[in-house]
């Protein structure tokens, strides 16, 4: 009796043992399974964060794109505008060629019409009035120098000899007075009058235009003459003086 019993508790036994087994096979399965399901979600969980990046990536990428359309768009406008204003320029550029051959034979002439204007004039400051013509040729065979340079320098020399008939000057210079060289003031008022006096004022004289030669001038002149010589160094006061002048000529 007590072996029967014995044996069925062997018998017992050996099925709860298999099922443990099985059990902890299914267990360990499951393990697996989850941790399999485990590492594909964070494979998932990768893919998608790549995914999110690579989009928001491309819509970067977009976004520059759009800019750089727009910015291409205006440089192309810019790039269409400077070559209107570079054909615009080239037309002005040939028109300027045109010009400078026009202008450059009009410059020597006025050059060659103060040349001569000095030459025919009343001969005061003619050191000065000569070398100034004869930088302005030297001017005109320069060629680092604008054609407009030139033109402005033509056209400063004729406002400097305007300016000499409206204006009243003091210079000191050199005359040859009884086959000496004397020093001398000269005073020119405008284009009306030039005259001399030398330093101890005992000899004075003013220029003949028509004779185009040097008058002596009298003793009566001699306080006059030393008063314009201060008004002109604006040592007085201006005020009216007597000069000898030449008749006007008949028309």
């Amino acid at each position: 009796m007590s072996w029967l019993v014995a044996g069925s508790a062997v018998f017992v036994l050996l099925p709860s043992f298999a099922m443990a087994q099985s059990l902890e096979r299914v267990l360990n399965a499951q393990e697996r399974r989850t941790r399999l399901a485990q590492e594909s979600q964070e494979r998932v969980d990768a893919t998608v964060k790549q995914t999110r990046s690579l989009e928001d990536q491309y819509k970067a990428v977009l976004k520059e794109i759009e800019g750089l359309e727009v910015y291409n768009t205006l440089l192309q406008r810019q790039v269409d505008n400077q070559v209107l204003q570079l054909t615009d320029l080239e037309a002005s550029l040939q028109q300027v060629e045109v010009i400078n051959r026009q202008i450059v034979p009009i410059m020597t002439k006025m050059i060659e019409g103060l040349e001569q204007f000095v030459d025919l004039d009343v001969p005061f400051l003619l050191e000065e009035r000569t070398d100034r013509i004869a930088s302005l040729w030297e001017l005109m065979e320069r060629q680092d120098v604008t054609v407009a340079e030139k033109f402005r320098k033509v056209t400063e020399a004729f406002q400097i000899e305007n300016d000499y008939g409206r204006t009243i000057e003091a210079y000191k210079g050199t005359l040859e007075l009884d086959g000496a060289t004397r020093q001398v003031d000269f005073l020119r008022i405008g284009r009306i009058a030039l005259v001399y006096q030398t330093e101890d004022g005992k000899i004075s004289g003013v220029w003949d235009q028509q004779g185009n030669t040097w008058q002596s001038l009298g003793n009566e002149y001699k306080n006059q003459i030393k008063f314009g010589l201060q008004i002109a160094r604006k040592q007085v006061a201006p005020d009216l003086v007597l000069m000898p002048v030449d008749a006007p000529e008949a028309g």
